[in-house]
């Protein structure tokens, strides 16, 4: 390592996805379709969320900040994937690429933590449904949402400041689309043995204990169902928890695949790829979970869309 060229940096490259050039429009215009679906699908659901005061519940106010979590991450890494895919140079600031680290973080850890959240809700739905409004108070959904920013800003700024401080040598090409932590540690001159530490650690404490927690919500749910078996309460917790299993099962599948399920051949393609699954495809898929899974938001979509539509005759 000491034998390196340690020149201070001032752009990385970003080498982006192992798409042959002459697919690279096509990829284009898919990558391009699929983004704004995704802004458009997870704006639906926050304007829905706003109007509609069926929806002004706990599980809508996380639903609401999980959309907006969404599509903020999205728009961290697309738009410059988007960008370098038409560029002959496909180059990152130094500055810019701490900064989208950054905010790939802080969006990645804020749907962990408010995924723990809306599995706290089912469960006390499901298992305490007569004292559903008194422990679910707003006091405590704010103050959920509000813990969920705060830690998950902390976090990205802890692992943020520990790469400000690693000197970073000539060699600069990242074998990625976007930032990617680990990959920014591979380049660096200086020792990364704190910021590996760190990484097993928070790591453990926000992906790990959060899936925990939402894998100990169910099993209670579950549990709880099975005392009292019947065809209406297996199809209530279904169709209550349905929606949410699945997002669940989308964001922590893909991670489990990426960390936990290391391959020997061709990890770079790897990595790249199931990245791409939480980057661009689980944020586009969650509105469509959401509403075409959820009789609530069908509700909500017809009733706004008569209301608009009552308004516009009665101006006529």
């Amino acid at each position: 390592m000491t034998g390196r060229n340690q020149t201070p940096v001032l752009e990385f490259l970003l080498l982006g996805l192992p798409i042959q050039p002459e697919h690279q429009n096509l990829f284009y215009v898919l990558f391009l379709a699929m983004y704004l679906t995704t802004i458009l699908g997870n704006l639906l659901l926050i304007i829905l969320i706003h109007l509609d005061s069926h929806l002004h519940i706990p599980m809508y106010l996380f639903l609401g900040n999980l959309s907006f979590s969404d599509l903020c991450f999205s728009s961290v890494t697309i738009p410059k994937l988007l960008q370098n895919m038409q560029s002959q140079v496909p180059s990152i600031p130094y500055a810019g690429c701490l900064t989208q680290m950054y905010f790939f973080l802080c969006f990645a850890d804020l749907e962990s933590f408010l995924l723990v959240a809306m599995a706290y809700d089912r469960y006390v739905a499901i298992c305490f449904p007569l004292h559903y409004t008194t422990i679910m108070s707003l006091k405590l959904c704010l103050s959920l949402v509000v813990l969920s920013w705060v830690l998950t800003m902390l976090h990205a700024l802890l692992h943020t400041l520990l790469v400000v401080r690693l000197s970073f040598c000539l060699d600069n090409v990242i074998p990625h689309f976007f930032c990617e932590i680990s990959a920014l540690l591979k380049l660096a001159c200086s020792n990364t043995h704190v910021n590996e530490l760190v990484i097993f650690i928070m790591g453990g404490l926000v992906i790990v204990t959060p899936f925990l927690l939402i894998l100990g919500s169910y099993v209670q749910i579950f549990s709880s169902i099975l005392k009292v078996p019947s065809a209406r309460g297996i199809h209530k917790a279904f169709s209550t928890c349905g929606s949410h299993l699945s997002v669940v099962s989308l964001f922590y599948g893909t991670i489990i695949g990426l960390y936990l399920c290391p391959s020997a051949n061709n990890s770079t393609v790897k990595d790249t790829v199931v990245a791409l699954m939480y980057t661009v495809v689980t944020p586009m898929l969650n509105p469509f979970i959401y509403s075409l899974r959820n009789r609530d938001m069908k509700g909500a979509l017809r009733r706004v869309f008569c209301k608009k539509a009552i308004l516009f005759s009665v101006s006529w």
